[in-house]
């Protein structure tokens, strides 16, 4: 039997007649098909199918189940039902799940085109919405980490794993699947790195991991793992105590009840660690594209967006530029003729 986090979950069905190798659900399960053989990721094919899934039911229900019955003014049809859909709960969809849905269709349809199953692609001009530029909610500062930190019983043998835990994804950045994939063997101690193994996008990379980091792992692999291991041939790093890696909801509830637990009014998961690193390097002079390399983006635009959540060299060139700063060895000073 699978173990829990090996299980897939049961993808949703695809919707319509796949018998008919002209239709849009057919073609469809041809197109994710297609992407398997590309190597795309199991959770990149089934949002694929669960994004397109949407257009085709929606197709449907107006007599549309061939693919050249699909024209432009069809797309920008659906774009405007997006937009003024409303879920279960009376709430339009937010700009980024539409955009979601229309990128989908436009990568399916210029496949489509490719293969020549469509004469021409009618999502080819398919003007997708403008997605806002939003900072991450929160980022931790130095004090307020290392808080979060704190609030684990280290002489305890789930304390002693959850430190080493959150002390590597403080130290590293890396994403929340990366850190359940570690194993054993990605660890160097010697060189003071981790190898992340088919991080986004099936790429590995080599992070550098923090002397202090490593040596809570290192105590963690020494005290406590041998305690959880259940199975000799298991070369996960960080083990549940069934003796097994964790999955993705698992991780999520322990690092936020942390979070939560220290106090510091803020809120987050292991993403809030990864952005936390990234804007604490930027603010002690990390240079850009090393923070790209670290967190694994694929482009480096991806990676400016700390650069605006990194304040504390603005803060500093405001402090010693604006002529309305205040000189702290003085007090404020009024000027000339001005009011009590």
């Amino acid at each position: 039997m699978p173990r829990k986090h090996d299980r897939k979950p049961n993808p949703q069905p695809i919707s319509g007649d796949i018998t008919d190798p002209r239709g849009l659900s057919a073609l469809l399960a041809s197109y994710l098909t297609a992407l398997e053989t590309r190597n795309y990721s199991a959770a990149t094919t089934l949002k694929y199918r669960r994004l397109i899934n949407h257009f085709i039911e929606w197709a449907e229900q107006r007599s549309l189940k061939l693919a050249v019955e699909i024209s432009r003014l069809i797309l920008e049809r659906y774009q405007r039902h997006l937009f003024h859909y409303r879920t279960k709960k009376d709430k339009p969809l937010s700009f980024n799940d539409q955009h979601q849905r229309l990128s989908a269709l436009r990568s399916w349809f210029k496949w489509l085109t490719q293969q020549r199953h469509v004469l021409h692609n009618p999502a080819s001009e398919l003007q997708l919405p403008k997605l806002p530029h939003r900072l991450p909610k929160y980022v931790l500062n130095v004090q307020e980490a290392e808080a979060i930190l704190n609030t684990t019983n280290v002489r305890q043998l789930f304390g002693l794993r959850d430190r080493a835990m959150l002390e590597t994804l403080y130290s590293t950045g890396i994403r929340r699947m990366e850190l359940i994939n570690l194993q054993l063997p990605d660890l160097d101690i010697e060189r003071g790195v981790i190898t992340v193994r088919l991080g986004k996008g099936q790429k590995d990379r080599v992070v550098p991991i923090g002397a202090r980091a490593l040596a809570w792992t290192e105590k963690y692999i020494a005290e406590a793992r041998p305690d959880l291991v259940t199975n000799e041939t298991e070369t996960a790093l960080y083990l549940t105590k069934f003796g097994e890696p964790f999955s993705a909801s698992s991780v999520s509830q322990l690092v936020g009840a942390y979070v939560a637990k220290a106090n510091t009014g803020k809120t987050g998961s292991c993403h809030l660690f990864r952005h936390t690193m990234a804007t604490l390097m930027m603010d002690n002079g990390a240079d850009l594209r090393f923070i790209q390399e670290m967190l694994g983006h694929a482009k480096l635009d991806t990676t400016q967006i700390y650069t605006r959540v990194s304040v504390a060299k603005l803060k500093q060139v405001h402090d010693h530029t604006h002529p309305a700063r205040l000189d702290r060895g003085k007090g404020p000073q009024n000027p000339p003729n001005a009011g009590p």
